[in-house]
């Protein structure tokens, strides 16, 4: 048997200019973090000669082609495994919710596949193949950002190049900056999930407007401004504040693009985490629902919890390590 654990991601800048519609045009960029939440792909052997996959439902397969599971189907078309394997997958957060969760599936079951076939993957590696999986074979309208996240995991500054190559920089930081923004940052749940997918679609066709490529290409540079921020040498906690206010200005550009990126739920939420002590934040993913992250001093956090109604939350720990093989157990074939 063998297991692989994939990190989930926070996105703080930039999204959307990982997008071809964008970076074909001018450089892309991201400042983003793997998040110590994990999607879990367990690969082992099976007597029968088929392919069962659990996930949300479970699906026995006597032919790859049969497989339900579009990413599954892929990535085993991509492995060339054959028949013979019991494949399960279980997420610590479901999938809708803003953290890129698909993308971490690509990723940790092309590691977990290859693993299975006695092969050690690079994290750059696991990024191009997920990517290919994704947007190529199964022509999701989703940019490169998530794969590269999960793949490399820790604080990244991932550039998105005209030729489509990608440039992953990790970003040096002092370990009490990073244990600041941990200590301050919520991540709290809108009890609304979606698929992205509607409006990435509607993103990618409305970049070509004049005025919304200018706000990604603002989006961008703060991406850039924010690394610079973190990797700087100020205090710790002069730093956070400084990010938490382009996080501010980020989500604000970000909202005038429209495309169904907020409603008025999730304003309402973050006009009154604002006047409740939030210094900053952001809806995460593509929008429209999931996860908003804020950013406070941590004596303001219990009075923003009470302003938001004592919403669902998971701790923001950032996972420094990417995707990995987590376990290994001797097998047959």
């Amino acid at each position: 048997m063998i297991i692989s654990q994939t990190p989930y991601r926070v996105s703080f800048a930039g999204g959307g200019t990982d997008l071809p519609s964008f970076y074909e045009k001018e450089m892309g960029a991201v400042l983003s973090v793997g998040l110590n939440q994990h999607m879990y792909v367990t690969v082992s052997p099976r007597f029968k000669a088929s392919t069962r996959i659990a996930y949300t439902k479970t699906e026995i397969a006597d032919s790859v082609d049969d497989i339900q599971h579009t990413i599954a189907r892929e990535v085993l078309r991509m492995t060339d495994l054959g028949k013979h394997l019991e494949i399960t997958t279980i997420g610590d957060v479901p999938s809708g919710t803003g953290l890129g969760s698909s993308s971490s599936l690509a990723v940790g079951m092309l590691n977990a596949l290859y693993a299975y076939k006695g092969e050690i993957s690079s994290p750059d590696k696991l990024a191009k193949q997920a990517c290919e999986v994704e947007i190529e074979r199964l022509n999701k309208p989703i940019g490169k950002q998530d794969q590269y996240a999960a793949a490399y995991g820790s604080l990244n500054f991932i550039a998105f190049n005209p030729d489509g190559s990608v440039n992953v920089e990790p970003v040096p930081y002092r370990p009490e900056t990073l244990q600041e923004l941990e200590s301050r940052t919520l991540l709290l749940y809108t009890a609304q999930q979606r698929s992205a997918d509607d409006i990435l679609v509607k993103q990618s066709a409305g970049t070509r407007e004049r005025g919304k490529f200018e706000i990604l290409c603002q989006m961008r540079d703060l991406a850039i401004e924010m690394k610079s921020v973190i990797s700087g040498g100020g205090s710790s906690s002069e730093s956070i504040d400084e990010f938490a206010r382009l996080l501010h200005q980020g989500w604000l550009l970000k909202k005038s693009l429209g495309f169904g990126i907020s409603n008025s739920a999730i304003d309402d939420w973050y006009a009154a985490a604002i006047k409740a002590g939030a210094q900053g934040g952001k809806l995460l993913g593509a929008g429209g629902g999931g996860f908003l992250m804020l950013v406070a001093p941590p004596e303001k956090h219990q009075a923003i919890r009470d302003a938001l109604g004592n919403p669902r939350e998971i701790p923001f720990e950032i996972d420094r390590r990417g995707s990995r093989v987590i376990f290994i157990s001797d097998r047959y074939k």
